[in-house]
């Protein structure tokens, strides 16, 4: 048995060691060496106790350790010793080290204690496969250990990192019963693990019912909320913790930073860029990653530049936060000549990086550029394609007009093509008028996604550009016969300290009046210049002139009269868009932007578009 134990001591030794590490272990060898000489005649307890002392002194160094527990074995001291293998687990978790070590030490440990059973939940929860924690948890109940106050701490955070909020729910209930969910490092890790998993309501429930709420606790339920699609519940809870004297953090800032970015919020990002220079946050970098994606998804290219280039530190994230805010901006070259940047700095861009790349070079329409760059990322740069990056190709060729191309493609493709390339595919014919083709796309979304109701709109419009009404009405009548109802659209602005949502027909606000009467001043600016409203847009069976009024209500053309009544002359409007832009807001916005001489930013489901006297930076493809 020892033998067996020595050997594979030995060999992880062997794995471990470098010749950089000899000079800096020699006198821990050396004291190792008098420990055998002095103490060979000793019993097992004062071997093992002189054995954790030197643990305890190695806090950075593997190698250290497998010399002590080596040493160990060859002075008769069992694995299967309580007090050894606990100091060696604890030391192997500490370290980072495999966890195959550290179980093949417990494995042997009789009668393992709740500290011993902890810490290999810890370590398991701290790494890269956090579910043997999940497992040892089931293990512990099973031989009847009870867990203590430390255990779900380790416990939830592994559920956390494994998103597996089932096993979750069943550990709240099992410290309900054992008395321990009312300590706060218990809450504060409930609070983490139900936002982690999606179920912010959850997070905030057990917030809700915590008398004493630490930084901890603010930190987890505001994130939970703005990574789960509810940015203004996190701008709420935020301004609660400023009420209540809570002083952020970095990661304070961070989700806060985030919270804006999906709702669009300018103003409010800019307010807390502000704080962040003014409390010192300026040189974290995750800080800094936050701002940069901000400004970039708030289409503020030009301040999303600022912060990249004052930035002291930078890492991949960095550099791809801008290319791929430069890409869906527009500004395709810019962000090519940035990843060129990145080259010559010798970073490893990563599969996000190349999804930017991709993206500016279909919006630039360099098919050849964007192959060979697919080419490199797999080549050189050692990038397996996710279906992503073949969305993006099918784009790149689509919307160049090579529609067939994309179609063989898409047949060629080594993944399964799913919802978003057969949309990508039918867009692309939409635009390109190529109506067997974008059948056989809407065939195909059928079977993957039936109740999408982009897609009727997508093949209605395909069907009305080639005149084919009877087609158009068929369409229609699949939907009202299949239940399929258009997602209701909404649209976000940003003035002073808040934030405005506004639905097609919205009358809710109180100045619904004076609104309606600036869209119907825009709508007889409009037809001066030429407008025509797009008809076929409105999937409804109505009269034509009921329909013109459908569309003057959109709730992009009902923020923009908001904000053209509440905002001075040239001030530029930003809007967010929760749905693709219909072709006949894209071409009212243009005319809005010449005739009111605005710059107008509006960011829909698809991408940014940049309008300015009468133009867009999308060039009417998106």
């Amino acid at each position: 048995m020892h033998s067996n134990q020595s050997s594979f001591v030995c060999s992880s030794i062997l794995h471990y060691s470098k010749p950089t590490l000899a000079h800096n272990t020699r006198n821990h060898l050396s004291s190792l060496a008098n420990l055998k000489q002095t103490y060979t005649e000793t019993p097992v307890p004062y071997i093992v106790k002189k054995c954790i002392a030197h643990l305890q002194l190695c806090a950075s160094s593997i190698f250290k350790l497998k010399q002590i527990h080596a040493f160990s074995i060859r002075h008769a001291v069992p694995l299967s010793n309580p007090e050894m293998g606990k100091h060696l687990i604890f030391t192997i978790v500490s370290l980072l080290a495999p966890m195959s070590y550290a179980q093949h030490i417990f494995g042997q440990i009789q009668g393992p204690n709740i500290f011993t059973w902890n810490t290999m939940i810890r370590g398991y929860a701290e790494s890269e496969n956090p579910w043997p924690a999940i497992e040892l948890y089931r293990q512990m109940h099973a031989s009847s250990m009870e867990p203590d106050t430390h255990t779900y701490p380790f416990i939830l955070k592994a559920v956390a990192k494994l998103t597996a909020v089932r096993e979750g729910e069943k550990i709240h209930s099992i410290s309900i019963r054992n008395g321990y969910e009312s300590l706060v490092f218990v809450q504060n890790s409930l609070v983490h693990m139900y936002a982690a998993c999606g179920h912010a309501d959850s997070a905030h429930k057990m917030f809700d019912l915590m008398i004493d709420r630490d930084l901890v606790a603010w930190n987890s339920v505001i994130n939970g909320f703005a990574l789960n699609g509810m940015p203004s519940e996190a701008l709420t809870l935020f301004r609660e913790m400023g009420l209540e004297g809570v002083q952020p953090d970095g990661f304070t800032m961070v989700s806060l930073l985030s919270a804006c970015a999906e709702l669009g919020a300018l103003a409010l990002g800019r307010r807390a860029h502000v704080y962040i220079l003014k409390i010192g946050l300026s040189v974290n970098l995750h800080v800094n990653n936050a701002l940069l994606d901000l400004y970039a998804k708030c289409g503020s290219i030009r301040e999303a530049h600022k912060v990249f280039n004052e930035m002291e530190d930078k890492n991949v994230v960095s550099w791809t936060s801008l290319i791929v805010g430069l890409a869906v901006n527009g500004f395709g070259k810019e962000a090519l000549e940035l990843f060129k940047e990145l080259e010559r700095e010798q970073l490893v861009p990563s599969e996000i990086t190349f999804v930017g790349v991709l993206y500016a070079c279909s919006h630039c329409g360099m098919v050849d550029a964007g192959f060979k760059y697919f080419k490199r990322m797999k080549n050189e740069y050692g990038i397996v394609p996710r279906i992503e990056h073949y969305g993006c190709m099918v784009d790149l060729l689509g919307r160049s007009g090579k529609v067939k191309e994309a179609y063989e493609y898409i047949q060629n493709m080594p993944l399964q093509p799913n919802a978003v390339v057969w949309r990508t595919l039918l867009g692309a014919c939409t635009i390109h008028g190529n109506l067997a083709l974008g059948e056989v796309a809407r065939a195909q979304l059928l079977q993957l996604e039936p109740g999408h109701s982009g897609d009727y709109v997508l093949l209605s419009n395909l069907y009305a550009a080639e005149r084919h009404w009877s087609d158009v009405q068929k369409v229609r009548r699949i939907m009202l016969t299949e239940g399929v109802r258009k997602t209701p659209g909404y649209s976000l602005v940003e003035l002073g300290n808040g934030v405005y949502e506004f639905t097609m027909g919205d009358s809710s606000h109180p100045q619904s009046k004076d609104i309606y009467a600036m869209l119907a001043e825009i709508t007889k600016l409009l037809k001066l210049e030429g407008y025509m409203p797009h008809t076929t847009n409105v999937l409804a069976d109505i009269e034509e002139e009921e329909k013109e009024n459908a569309l003057s209500y959109h709730s992009e053309k009902i923020a923009i009269a908001f904000m053209l009544i509440n905002t001075a002359p040239g001030t530029p409007i930003r809007v967010v868009k929760n749905l693709r832009a219909c072709a006949d807001c894209h071409l009212a916005i243009k005319l809005i932007s010449k005739v009111f001489k605005r710059e107008i930013v509006v960011r829909d489901r698809s991408r940014f578009h940049h309008f300015k006297d009468g133009s867009c930076s999308c060039r009417d493809y998106w």
